[in-house]
Order: C-alpha cells, then structure tokens, then sequence
C-alpha cells in the first residue's frame, strides 16, 4: 500500500530577488518519519485556488508554524506595522484549506502559527505581543543562535483531562517547545481548549463538532517528533488518522463523474 498524502500550505518567501513557495524541513520530515506519510507543499496564492480540488487529492492537512502573522483583518481589527510581518497568500491559503478539510471529514493537524488560523478560519481572534500583558510569560523564542536551543524543551502546559489530546498523550502536565508572541484571545465557538500554560494561555485546542482527527497546537512537536515521546504520540496519532481516511475515503468527485 502506498503512503497516503497529506498538504502542507506554504509560506511565500523572498530570496535573492525571487519569490518562492516554502515549508520548513522540520515539517516535512515529521510528516514522513514520525507520521509515516507523504507531504506535498500547497503553493500560496491569494486568488484562483480550487480547495476541493486539492482535497480531493490528499488524505490530511498539516498546518505549519511560520514568522508571519495571521492579518488582523481577517479577526476584525485593524493592523498596524507591529503586527507584522504578514503573508496574505498563505491567509487566502490556509483559512479556506482548514475550513473545508473539517467540513469534509479530512484529518487536521495544525501547529503554531496553525492553531491561530485554525481559530480565525473559525471565527476566533488573536491577541498580539502578549508578553507585555499583566500576568503573562515571555512565550518568545529563546535568544539562541542554534536551533536545537531555539526549540528546545522548556515550558510546561497542562492537558486537561477527557480531551482529545489527553487520549493521545494523557493529561496532566507536560513539558513542551512553544514559541510565539501571539495567542488565541477568542477562542471560535467551534474550538474547545485542550491545554493551556500556567499562566492561562491556550496552548492547544480541537474541533468539537469535527467527525476526523482535528487538533491544534502551539507548540513544535514537528521538531523533536522522532525524539520527544509527547510530540512522537501526537504526529503517530495524526498519521493514524490520515491513514484511517485513505483506507476509507469515497472516489473524488472527478472520479465519481467518469464513472
């Protein structure tokens, strides 16, 4: 049996003068190695997408984590230059993307960055900078120059109990790599919160009403997925997942009208 696919939306980077499409390796080889699936990049685009027609091609969705910011448009607040950087070709990318892999039942796995599109694509809404609130830790990258100290594993969050990613990991609590300068402030009426750091900020969540695997997280456990026994369960538990709608997903709709 061939590895089922997966689609990753891309970032939309600069580089000597040329626009590229990219996703982070760290992701790719989760995907593969901790996941046991394929990855194909999704290019970003801000117009002329069909989603159904990349759906009807894979079999799961992993949202990746990256240095640009959901646009604060897109939650109802007016941006300002702080916020930044932004990436709206991966907004117009990924919002619809998860919207309908949820709608179709398609497996969801959406990390950093992703959870935050996860609950805007929900009708949820983010808080920007939010080391500088009262109560609230530096969640920020370390001032590292390696990246294994970059995403090492510092912080603790608490799984709560009878959630989806207590039946993967267990609840309690549970050290993780989160790094991040943004959160969930509203958290979308279709989003349950499934773990939070000690000082009450969301650190992951899942779909209440999803009929498939749908969870996201704020953390990296792309990073150390084949290390980190937490971060390994919940890419094993994803991969699972996408295999599961592969083995049972109906013919694409191109398939169905040859037929």
């Amino acid at each position: 049996m061939t590895k089922p696919i997966v689609a990753i939306p891309a970032d939309i980077r600069s580089l000597d003068g040329a626009t590229w499409h990219a996703v982070q390796h760290q992701y790719l080889r989760a995907a593969l190695n901790a996941a046991g699936v394929m990855a194909f990049i999704i290019p970003a685009f801000e117009e002329g997408y069909d989603t159904d027609a990349i759906l009807d091609r894979v079999d799961g969705v992993l949202v990746s984590g990256s240095a640009s910011n959901v646009h604060p448009s897109l939650y109802g607040i007016e941006a300002t230059e702080a916020d930044g950087p932004f990436d709206p070709a991966r907004d117009a990318t990924s919002l619809p993307l998860i919207r309908r892999a949820i709608d179709r039942a398609i497996p969801l796995l959406a990390i950093c960055r992703g959870i935050q599109e996860l609950n805007v694509a929900l009708g949820g809404s983010l808080a920007s900078e939010i080391q500088e609130q009262p109560g609230i830790w530096d969640h920020r990258k370390p001032d590292v120059k390696d990246r294994d100290g970059m995403y090492a594993i510092r912080q603790s969050v608490f799984v709560k109990e009878g959630s989806c990613i207590a039946g993967i990991i267990g609840a309690g609590e549970i050290r993780v790599n989160s790094l991040h300068r943004q959160a969930i402030a509203k958290t979308a009426p279709r989003l349950q919160v499934e773990a939070t750091a000690e000082d009450g900020t969301i650190e992951a969540v899942s779909v209440i009403d999803a009929k498939a695997f749908a969870v996201g997280v704020q953390w990296h456990p792309e990073y150390w997925a084949e290390t980190d026994k937490p971060s390994n369960k919940i890419f094993t538990a994803f991969g699972d997942a996408v295999r599961d709608y592969a083995a049972g997903k109906l013919p694409s709709r191109s398939a169905q009208a040859i037929g």
